[in-house]
C-alpha cells in the first residue's frame, strides 16, 4: 500500500489549476467564476465553504458566496438557484448542505443546472 502525503497533492494540484487559470487569462479568457450558497448559521458548513471560497481565489478564479439566514423560505432558495443559473458570469455554484427542514433539499439540488452543478 502506498501512502498519499493529501496536503502535497492538494498543493500541487491547486498550483496546477492556477497556471491553467494564468494561461486562460492571458489568452483573453474569462476567469473562471464559482458561486456558494450557504443557508443558516451551522459553523461545519460555514468553515467547509469559506475555505472552498478561499480555495478558488487561490488559485485565481472569481467567488461569490451568497448566504441567507435559516428563515429563508425554500421559493426565494429556488430563485437564487434560478438566477445562478442564468447568470453567464457564473461559471458553476454550490448549495451547501444541510438545508433547513422547511425546505425540500432534493428539489433546491435538482433545480441547479447539471452544466453548473459543481
Amino acid at each position: 500500500m502506498q501512502l498519499i502525503d493529501g496536503k502535497q497533492l492538494s498543493s500541487q494540484i491547486k498550483e496546477e489549476i492556477a497556471e491553467e487559470v494564468q494561461r486562460i487569462k492571458a489568452a483573453g479568457g474569462k476567469t473562471p467564476h464559482l458561486a456558494a450558497v450557504l443557508v443558516g448559521e451551522n459553523p461545519a458548513s460555514q468553515s467547509y465553504v469559506r475555505s472552498k471560497v478561499r480555495s478558488c481565489e487561490q488559485v485565481g478564479f472569481e467567488s461569490t458566496l451568497i448566504e441567507r439566514p435559516d428563515t429563508v423560505t425554500e421559493a426565494e432558495l429556488l430563485q437564487i438557484v434560478a438566477d445562478l443559473n442564468a447568470d453567464p458570469s457564473i461559471d458553476g455554484f454550490i448549495v451547501q448542505l444541510p438545508l433547513p427542514d422547511h425546505i425540500d433539499a432534493d428539489k433546491v439540488t435538482l433545480a441547479i443546472d447539471p452544466r453548473k452543478d459543481v
